[in-house]
């Protein structure tokens, strides 16, 4: 049985995201060096994806 052709998914996310997830944060703010090794990764401010 074949899918309906509005069902098929088409490339990677149409939308753009306006926040970054969880271990994309915590890379991000190592490189600004805002989070340093050790700290906790639960409660990280908000950052949006590089353009």
């Amino acid at each position: 049985m074949s899918r309906h052709p509005s069902l098929k998914i088409k490339g990677k996310i149409k939308a753009k995201r306006s926040v970054l997830k969880r271990y994309e944060r915590v890379d991000e703010l190592k490189k600004k060096g805002t989070l340093k090794d050790g700290d906790r990764v639960f409660g990280l401010p908000k950052t949006t994806p590089p353009e």
